[in-house]
């Protein structure tokens, strides 16, 4: 289903509701500038870590779609958990892990308080950024210390530059990415009205920071177009 949410007025702040997530696949792959191919090495390095009875975790799973593709390439046994707070993104992924036969445990959680068993490998994708500041650092601290000894966090964040005229010019290249996805300058206005305090993203130096805080000996990012970056941290 196309994503059609900003073509009328906003009436609240941005969320995970039932009309998002109907149309919450064709809203990242036209929203998130090589969607696709930021997912593509999350899995390479999730496939080469997960080894027999390993467990991965992806937190704010959403509709499930990474953990299908996972799920579809993967050659030993491991556990895959879902992770979400929406049941309607997860009413959309258990009908696709039902569609497909998919052996994926997809949970309604709250990823700040839950009881994670020791884990080899984290995935968030674009999650952490509507996490507040004030509890974000306490997250990934807490992933870290779920994590087995060089286990991985591999994280997608939309990033800015503290450089106020980079910024801009980053933004502005967005929007044109946006623009050749089909979306009109209302809806581009209208969303970004409607994520306005509730996304908060952080520079790219500052989400190697707060993993080298939280426990992690190295991080960096393995992708990265304009101001939106995919990095992967080790225990």
């Amino acid at each position: 289903m196309n994503d059609k949410v900003f073509t009328k007025p906003i009436k609240k702040q941005f969320e995970f509701d039932e009309e998002v997530a109907a149309v919450f696949d064709d809203m990242l792959l036209r929203s998130v500038p090589f969607y696709g191919e930021s997912q593509k090495i999350t899995e390479f390095f999730v496939l080469k870590k997960l080894e027999n009875g390993g467990i991965l975790y992806d937190l704010g799973c959403s509709t499930a779609s990474l953990l299908l593709s996972i799920h579809r390439k993967l050659t030993c046994e491991a556990t895959l958990i879902g992770l979400d707070n929406s049941e309607a993104m997860l009413s959309q992924a258990r009908k696709k892990c039902d569609a497909y036969g998919a052996n994926i445990e997809v949970k309604n959680g709250d990823i700040l308080n839950y009881n994670y068993e020791q884990a080899d490998v984290f995935v968030s994708n674009y999650t952490l950024q509507f996490i507040r500041p004030l509890v974000r650092e306490e997250l990934v601290k807490k992933i870290s210390a779920s994590l087995k000894k060089e286990g991985i966090f591999i994280f997608s964040e939309k990033v800015i530059s503290h450089h106020s005229k980079l910024n801009k010019d980053l933004i502005e290249c967005y929007y044109g990415f946006k623009k050749g996805q089909g979306y009109s300058e209302y809806e581009i206005v209208q969303k970004r009205e409607a994520l306005e305090n509730v996304l908060v993203p952080y520079s790219e130096e500052e989400n190697i920071k707060m993993a080298l805080n939280s426990g992690f000996t190295h991080c960096e990012v393995v992708f990265r177009w304009a101001n939106f970056a995919t990095f992967i941290a080790i225990k």
